[in-house]
């Protein structure tokens, strides 16, 4: 009940981020629903049932980083000082986040569940009744239990891994102007120290990139196809792409790290120095979604190369799930910026407080944007390269 009085009271922008992760939950549903369909139509086929069911799992991974990303930010849910007295400590809070990102996936399950039993011609009386009913076979019957449980993968990784991000925030202290603090602020605060997933992640992404060269022997272009109904890519390039997006998931902070480092060298200046000590701060919140665009851009890219100008069209499974891993990873991208800006606010206002221009502040985000822009767009070019390579030898 409080989740939802919430969710009433929130601001329309956190509505819409909740309405998204629904939304996202709703595709991943149906993508899995489709999967289950297959399996149970074609019970001779195991291998390809398997694979689209791996495929699910990369639209399902980047729902589940949106919907951290979205938890995050809901101002609701953020640790504040006198909460505790009510009630509402920061183990309180983090249920409150993970109950609600439950309830926003498990709404957008129950409308795949709806959707694909329309599509299949299971629901009768209703617009574009059985408008799919040979893409979903709808010939053979659909397993309700394993279709629950299917739909249940996304609310509860969703909700487990809201609960394990959000654990143990620290409660936010208000400025000497906003009232009282519950205890006393560090006037020196400590660097952020670098962090240490570099190297583990440069080994991980030149792993994966072995695995899908391996994979891909012979013949490259009959081994990857793109999939139009999703049951064409082997198992082990797939398994090689998601190293290559963990290993850039955990550089990703340790290359925004030193990007801040670089904005601060050479005889820097107040905003060079202000926009690099902020970048180095925000390494470990902004640099995993950075890594991981990277990782679905190069895969883009590299598709591209290797199919972008040929005559085999893409089928409406595989748009979908491409639609959504795009576009939850630029989500995640925008809302981990959209976190990193709320906690800098009170710095932002204690320097123009301190008469620092506001022309100044802009200026040092657009800097940290470019020199991001100048390492990671390289980056995702040289990956799409050498993980095309070995397909077009």
């Amino acid at each position: 009940m409080l989740t939802l009085r919430l969710a009433r009271g929130s601001h329309p922008l956190v509505l819409l981020r909740r309405l998204l992760v629904a939304a996202a939950s709703a595709g991943v549903g149906f993508l899995l629903l489709c999967a289950l369909g297959y399996a149970s139509g074609h019970p001779a086929q195991s291998t390809a049932a398997v694979q689209r069911l791996l495929w699910c799992l990369v639209p399902l991974a980047a729902t589940v980083q949106f919907a951290v990303a979205v938890a995050r930010t809901d101002p609701s849910t953020r640790p504040r000082s006198g909460l505790s007295a009510v009630g509402l400590g920061p183990m309180r809070l983090t249920v409150l986040a993970a109950t609600s990102t439950a309830v926003s996936c498990a709404l957008g399950s129950v409308v795949a569940l709806l959707l694909f039993l329309q599509l299949r011609g299971d629901l009768s009386g209703l617009p574009f009744d059985g408008a799919a009913a040979g893409l979903l076979d709808a010939r053979a019957p659909l397993p309700l239990a394993a279709a629950l449980v299917l739909l249940s993968l996304v609310p509860v990784s969703a909700a487990v891994a809201s609960g394990l991000a959000l654990r143990g925030r620290p409660v936010a202290v208000p400025l000497p102007d906003d009232g009282p603090a519950d205890g006393p602020e560090e006037d020196h605060p400590v660097p952020a120290a670098p962090p240490s997933g570099l190297p583990w992640g440069v080994a991980l992404t030149s792993v994966g990139l072995a695995v899908e060269a391996y994979m891909s022997r012979g013949d490259g272009h009959r081994l990857i196809p793109l999939p139009g109904r999703l049951d064409d890519t082997p198992a082990g390039v797939l398994a090689g792409w998601a190293l290559t997006a963990v290993g850039l998931a955990m550089a990703g902070p340790g290359l925004a790290y030193h990007c801040g480092r670089l904005l601060q060298s050479v005889r820097p200046g107040a905003v060079r120095l202000l926009a690099g000590r902020v970048l180095m701060d925000e390494a470990r919140r902004i640099g995993g979604p950075l890594g991981v665009v990277c990782a679905v851009l190069s895969a883009v890219v590299a598709a591209y190369a290797l199919h972008g100008t040929g005559p085999r069209p893409l089928g409406p499974l595989t748009v979908l799930g491409s639609v959504l891993v795009l576009g939850c990873t630029a989500a995640t991208l925008l809302t981990s910026a959209l976190e990193a800006r709320q906690d800098r606010a009170r710095t932002s206002r204690a320097l123009v407080r301190l008469g620092a221009p506001v022309s100044a502040l802009r200026y040092a985000t657009a800097l940290r944007a470019a020199v991001l822009l100048a390492v990671f767009a390289p980056l995702t070019w040289l990956v799409a390269e050498l993980a095309a390579l070995p397909l077009t030898v």
